[in-house]
């Protein structure tokens, strides 16, 4: 789960992801360069030995800014594991001191969907010094996203139509509408990324990042993820427990239920996120002077807002429109924000009223958010086993909606988005998922394992992160009593626990709870906050954009 509130911006994967279907080259890929142009989907493999895939050779060269990039040629299919092979962007900024430092730095961001370079190259300058000091700092394009031969179901026409149709309070018919969707984008899938979705699961991207630690030679991984990227760390330490130095897992998912038993862990999601938004209405009530919109009953307003924005959507520059579903998609991912921006999400819902779309809740997705969203759906197919029963899928999905009347009925009954809302999509898959890795999650024999949890987390709730801790045989939870997503980068005593853990494997005490969230402002802030990226959220910039928030 990204997750963070919009779109990472990729140059040059747009002339890319238009093609109908993946191709398969039979040449070595052109390297990743400055501009982060798509490599070729796949070059032919040099043969290894004794069944094993070879370490990918990375040919560095310099990508701007003191970062250098390469491309990394891994096994499509880890069944045949000289066969066919995938080409993965990867990137990395140097220690200083190669001389003094620990060894390299694995950075993974939300999702899935989220570019890896993007991430590093957006968030290295805010990282602390020692982690920067300390190690060569490591990111890259898992497969099926960003340079990496992003999977691509639905374009943007598709796309844009389903989400234009879409309502903020659906009618009575919108659960059939919804399962039709989800058949839809599976037969798109089939398609379109046919060749490649079977592979894009996160046992896969496990074994890849193994290759990609010895291809730079490292003994052992050194890991932080971020929402999403703290499933694929789990699945790393499950997978290569021995070859664990430290692995941060911030906004931690409960492994079991995503694989096995994924109705159990959409709910809890569903709740979470609806939980985050009752408690930012219930502080705008009591701070209406601060937060200006509902004229005393927000509750009531919202409701009233995306009823009446469904009935007359609002006209957008672009020649779109925004209505209710729109305002319900933007919550979503700017609550991830946590209490710094309550003030800006009431200013935003008041210019909603007004119908003013200079309100970053009236900017409709655009192709950046299908960039995303594609891939999201895709992995999160291959890794979850929904029960086929259509009559399940209907009691949970109107459940899910029921339970969560803020923002559950859009994203239980709108066309195919993001993680809780995959169910319609999900348990109508087809064909083999051999990069679906179903456990044991227990990590036995690992080095201590630290886990992030924070207790508002609308989009990674925290039981998951109590979950995961208990399950593995080494892991200490780090509690962030705070709302928001994740902790690193938002908290100084949770980035200060992170970077002491990384730098020199001290591992928090049992209990550690950090309480130091940065509360709203008496106004509306004109400038983004410490540890936020309110910049991007208030101007609309980007569609989604993974970061970590900067506490200098």
């Amino acid at each position: 789960m990204t997750k963070q509130a919009h779109g990472p911006s990729r140059s040059g994967t747009r002339a890319h992801r238009r093609l109908p279907r993946l191709r398969i080259a039979i040449a070595a890929a052109v390297t990743f360069a400055v501009a982060g142009t798509a490599a070729p989907a796949m070059a032919a493999q040099p043969e290894g030995g004794d069944g094993q895939p070879p370490v990918p050779s990375l040919s560095w060269s310099d990508c701007q800014g003191g970062f250098e990039c390469a491309n990394a040629d891994v096994p499509l299919d880890y069944r045949d594991p000289q066969g066919r092979t995938i080409t993965l962007a990867v990137i990395r900024k140097k220690a200083p001191d190669q001389a003094r430092k620990k060894g390299t730095l694995f950075l993974q961001p939300g999702g899935p969907g989220n570019s890896g370079v993007d991430f590093v190259r957006g968030n290295y300058a805010d990282l602390p010094a020692a982690l920067r000091d300390s190690f060569d700092v490591f990111g890259y394009d898992v497969r099926g996203v960003g340079r990496s031969s992003p999977v691509t179901c639905w374009d943007d026409p598709t796309y844009t139509r389903a989400i234009t149709a879409a309502k903020g309070a659906p009618g009575p018919d919108a659960y059939g509408t919804a399962v039709r969707q989800g058949a839809a984008f599976d037969q798109a899938c089939r398609d379109n990324a046919g060749e490649l979705a079977p592979y894009v699961g996160t046992g896969y991207v496990a074994r890849d990042i193994d290759l990609l630690r010895q291809a730079l030679g490292e003994d052992r991984l050194t890991y932080y993820g971020r929402s999403f990227g703290s499933y694929i760390g789990t699945v790393y330490a499950a997978m290569f427990p021995e070859r664990v130095r430290a692995l941060v897992l911030d906004g931690a998912y409960d492994p079991e239920h995503y694989a096995n038993r994924p109705y159990a862990y959409d709910r809890p999601q569903y709740l979470a996120l609806d939980g985050a938004m009752s408690r930012f209405l219930d502080w705008c009530e009591a701070n209406q002077d601060t937060c200006g919109f509902g004229d005393g009953d927000p509750r009531g307003a919202f409701e009233k807002l995306k009823a009446d924005l469904d009935a007359n959507p609002v006209p957008t520059a672009n020649g779109g429109q925004a209505n209710g579903y729109t305002v319900v998609y933007r919550l979503m991912f700017n609550i991830n924000e946590g209490k710094v921006i309550w003030p800006s999400l009431g200013e935003a819902l008041r210019k909603a009223q007004q119908r003013d779309t200079t309100s970053f809740l009236l900017r409709p997705p655009s192709p950046a958010s299908f960039d995303f969203l594609n891939p999201n759906i895709v992995v999160e197919c291959v890794d979850k086993d929904y029960p086929r029963s259509p009559a399940l899928l209907k009691r949970q999905v109107t459940t899910n909606a029921r339970l969560a009347p803020l923002l559950g009925p859009a994203m239980a009954y709108g066309p195919p988005l993001y993680d809780h809302q995959h169910a319609t999509t999900c348990a109508q898959w087809t064909g083999e998922k051999p990069s679906r890795y179903a456990g044991s999650f227990r990590a036995k024999g690992s080095a201590p394992i630290l886990v992030l949890g924070t207790t508002g987390d609308p989009d990674t709730p925290y039981q998951d992160a109590v979950a995961l801790s208990r399950k593995l045989d080494n892991g200490r939870l780090l509690t962030f009593q705070a709302e928001g997503h994740t902790a690193f980068g938002r908290s100084a005593c949770a980035t200060d626990a992170v970077t002491g853990y990384l730098v020199d494997l001290k591992v928090p005490a049992r209990g550690t709870t950090c309480a130091d969230e940065t509360q709203p402002p008496s106004a509306t802030p004109k400038v983004a906050p410490p540890g936020t990226t309110l910049g991007e959220l208030r101007n609309g910039v980007s569609d989604r954009l993974d970061r970590l928030g900067s506490l200098h």
